[in-house]
């Protein structure tokens, strides 16, 4: 893409970028931020993890976020009795042609709602692993492409821990963010209480971004720059979690990777074309908490990974813009 192409392209994605922070808005108050995350997520090819308490509006986020890109969805209820192949498809005999068919499932979808995925048996959490990595799935031998882009929203609650099975490290490292939603400010609240009837809001909201629109974004976005202090510094923060007496497993180069690449994206939705340290600085906690292991002391003392990476932020020197 030459100059004057880029420079006119780059005219007209901001105002899709603000186009779906107002239409998701409609229905999420007060979560713009979270709206950006989430396109972030989407521009680097990466899923997130929703953590937070039931009501929070976890399900509406992902249906009125997959609405506002034109993509297709699908909502699968992770419960102990799923089995692979309820997510994946199977192969079923047609009594009809005498041939064995391929049924898809669910996971057939551009934007996935895993729904209490740690109510699942591992078997089944593992049923992802493939579709989240490679967006391919591979039943009796016979591999399928997903369409893309592809978006896994996985949801858990954080404190119900009875008849859960808790993912394993290999599988949080497939999501690229863990994010919070968190309780709504008394304003926002007025909002949601005066906004509530008996339509569901999503059926209004009319897609503002064609899923053909994410490539040209991509490519836009791989062109922001990172200097070489800001890059030393993100490397810096890593290492620090490998180096942390409070911290048993730190940051993979994974990792390393996938904090690089949200810190261009979430550069290019706030219309720059460099990425700043703060940028990093904001994507450290919610890319590195659910892929750090704590020791078995500070899981005592502290309990919470964020908190640790907060203390790393404080310790390593900041460069100059």
């Amino acid at each position: 893409m030459n100059d004057l192409a880029r420079s006119v392209a780059r005219e007209v994605e901001p105002d899709k970028v603000a186009q779906l922070r107002a239409n998701v808005g409609r229905v999420m108050v007060g979560k713009s931020g979270i709206v950006e995350l989430m396109l972030v997520a989407v521009l680097c090819e990466g899923h997130v993890l929703l953590e937070d308490m039931p009501g929070m509006g976890k399900t509406l986020l992902a249906k009125a976020f997959a609405r506002s890109l034109g993509c297709s969805f699908r909502r699968i209820q992770f419960t102990p009795d799923l089995l692979p192949s309820d997510i994946c498809g199977s192969r079923v005999f047609n009594q009809q042609t005498a041939q064995f068919e391929f049924r898809p499932g669910p996971i057939f979808a551009q934007v996935i709602l895993a729904d209490e995925i740690n109510r699942a048996t591992p078997r089944t959490q593992a049923a992802l692993l493939e579709a989240m990595e490679e967006r391919q799935v591979t039943t009796d031998g016979v591999t399928a492409a997903l369409e893309r882009p592809f978006l896994v929203v996985a949801t858990q609650n954080p404190v119900e821990i009875e008849g859960t099975f808790p993912l394993p490290e290999a599988q949080l490292d497939r999501f690229l963010m863990r994010l919070r939603l968190g309780y709504p400010t008394a304003e926002d609240e007025d909002v949601i209480v005066r906004r509530a009837g008996r339509a569901d809001p999503v059926d209004a909201i009319a897609p503002v971004i064609r899923p053909a629109d994410v490539a040209n974004m991509q490519s836009q976005m791989d062109a922001t720059h990172m200097s070489d202090d800001v890059r030393r510094y993100l490397l810096a923060l890593i290492r620090a979690t490998r180096q942390s007496a409070d911290i048993r497993l730190g940051g993979s180069p994974r990792a390393s990777v996938a904090l690089y690449r949200a810190a261009h994206a979430l550069a290019w939705v706030r219309e720059r074309d460099y990425v700043r340290p703060d940028d990093i600085k904001e994507l450290f906690p919610l890319v590195l908490a659910h892929r750090v292991v704590l020791s078995a002391d500070a899981n005592l003392r502290i309990g919470d990974p964020e908190i640790v990476l907060r203390q790393i932020l404080q310790q390593v020197p900041v460069p100059a813009e």
